[in-house]
């Protein structure tokens, strides 16, 4: 039993819906997908239902965490060859379907409710649908996005408002009735698969769609900072964050995150793990053999010199949840459209926009992450969880932000597990990121002429002494991610911190 429920999201309005259903009694699974289905209405320009999520969910007693991998499957139609043909080098970012997979999230919602929900999926659902009937007020984050919508098809309601207009999304509370009433056929082979299917042009078909995305695997549970850290295996990016936890590990980083040391050995660390992520990162990899040479890998990073490796790419369109009920279940939650609105190109039925995931792959014939039929796509989410020894709950964690989230979360572990920081500190903190590339999705190409951006509130010792150590390091304002974490300590006392980099994070407890 822990001394109350907890719900962090990047949104007033999903937090207090999640909060809602813990205080009536629903368990934290109930209040992730009430809070889910409120942020694909309410932040279509991180998430929705044309997205993917990962979840992690951590129940008391159990010795690991169950992991859904809810994410697409490229379509029948997927001809890497096609794309060479065309002159392709790599795969479309922008207003290209064939960037986009089946999305995943509501099969992943689905998931979630039939092996661990209480309430009925209606319910859970309603807050989200009366939200798209009856209007929000928009973000300024909103505002600016949906300025970028101007004349796509599908996109009308997001066009053309300012911070504080009334949002109505009547398109998107059909289509979770049709959830609501007929479960993933009144989605998938609905509206919105027919739609999906008429925009793919052969891309998809029914039996593509007839399919579901979603999937139990097993989670990747490494030893690290005295404590058991949990994620997402391949085809999630989430192994980097406890491998550059076990790099660091061999290393002898300072205690305190003012010292230019501290940012070097984990950036360094987060450079090696990294540095083969493009051979190594594809749906199924087996990288088991990647932590058995951590202590290699650590041998290769010098205190007093930047080391060969790859560089990262900048966050995009994803959103994190954690949410933690009085019983000590906890979910680790993250969906995402990938960049912002994805393609770019909407469902016009629905109005869902669909997600640009299928840049994760390539178009290297032979490949292992060759875009192909059936093939998932790499993918940057990492959910995360830490239990002690024995088990019992320690962290709730994820962070939006491409590439950049394992670097963010290894920074935010390290801070609270091995410093002693409270969470709300440790998420405010400042922050490094290896220097994003220009689309956002360019997977650690080295080519970029800077190295490492740092937030302008970091530590002036950071500059200093990276630079001296051969970085490249230029100051990058605020705004590495949108991470929550919730924190339980022994005794079941609760505290949670929402991002203050977004502009609406918000922590909603639901007392005991």
């Amino acid at each position: 039993m822990v001394s109350q429920g907890m719900v962090c999201t990047v949104d007033p309005r999903a937090s207090d819906i999640g909060r809602a259903v813990l205080a009536s009694g629903g368990n934290a699974v109930d209040a992730a997908i009430a809070s889910g289905a409120a942020l694909a209405v309410v932040a279509p320009h991180l998430c929705g239902l044309g997205g993917d999520l990962f979840a992690l969910v951590h129940r008391p007693g159990d010795p690991a965490p169950a992991a859904l991998n809810a994410s697409g499957r490229a379509g029948s139609g997927a001809d890497a060859a096609a794309l060479r043909s065309e002159g392709h080098r790599e795969m479309p970012f922008r207003d290209d379907i064939r960037s986009t997979p089946v999305p995943g999230c509501v099969d992943g919602w689905l998931a979630l409710h039939e092996r661990f929900a209480t309430r009925p999926i209606d319910e859970l659902l309603g807050p989200a649908v009366e939200l798209a009937d009856r209007g929000w007020p928009a973000t300024a984050m909103l505002a600016r996005a949906g300025s970028t919508l101007e004349g796509v098809a599908g996109a009308e309601d997001l066009v053309g408002l300012r911070a504080g207009d009334t949002v109505t999304r009547a398109r998107t509370a059909a289509a979770l009735r049709a959830i609501a009433a007929d479960g993933r056929d009144g989605f998938y082979l609905g509206d919105f698969g027919r739609g999906l299917i008429e925009l793919g042009e052969g891309l998809f078909t029914e039996a593509d769609l007839a399919d579901s995305q979603a999937d139990w695997a097993q989670p990747l549970g490494v030893d690290a900072l005295g404590h058991r850290v949990w994620t997402a295996a391949p085809n999630s990016q989430g192994y980097l964050l406890p491998l550059a936890l076990a790099i660091a590990g061999h290393l002898e980083v300072p205690d305190d995150p003012a010292d230019p040391l501290w940012a070097h050995y984990l950036i360094e660390a987060s450079r090696q793990a990294g540095a083969d992520r493009p051979e190594r990162l594809y749906d199924g990899a087996d990288v088991s053999d990647l932590f058995d040479a951590a202590a290699d890998r650590a041998g290769l990073i010098d205190p007093d010199r930047r080391g060969e490796a790859p560089v990262g790419r900048r966050p995009g369109g994803t959103t994190y949840m954690a949410v933690l009920d009085g019983e000590g279940t906890a979910v680790s939650y993250i969906q995402s459209n990938a960049a912002g609105f994805g393609t770019g190109l909407f469902e016009p039925h629905t109005g869902i926009g669909l997600q640009n995931r299928g840049t994760g792959f390539n178009l290297t014939p032979g490949h292992p992450a060759e875009f192909a039929p059936g093939r998932r796509p790499p993918h940057t989410l990492v959910p995360a969880l830490v239990t002690r020894a024995d088990g019992t709950l320690r962290l709730v964690a994820g962070t939006m932000g491409g590439d950049s989230q394992p670097q963010i979360l290894i920074q935010l572990l390290h801070r609270v597990l091995r410093t002693g920081q409270p969470v709300a500190a440790a998420v405010a903190a400042p922050r490094w990121r290896l220097h994003p590339g220009e689309t956002g999705f360019a997977t650690w190409t080295g080519a970029h002429g800077l190295d490492v951006e740092i937030e302008t509130e970091a530590p002036q010792t950071w500059s200093a002494g990276l630079a001296a150590r051969g970085h490249a390091v230029a100051p990058a304002g605020s705004g590495f991610g949108h991470a929550h974490l919730i924190e339980v300590d022994p005794d079941g006392a609760v505290s949670g911190a929402a991002d203050p980099r977004a502009e609406t994070g918000t922590v909603a407890a639901a007392p005991n």
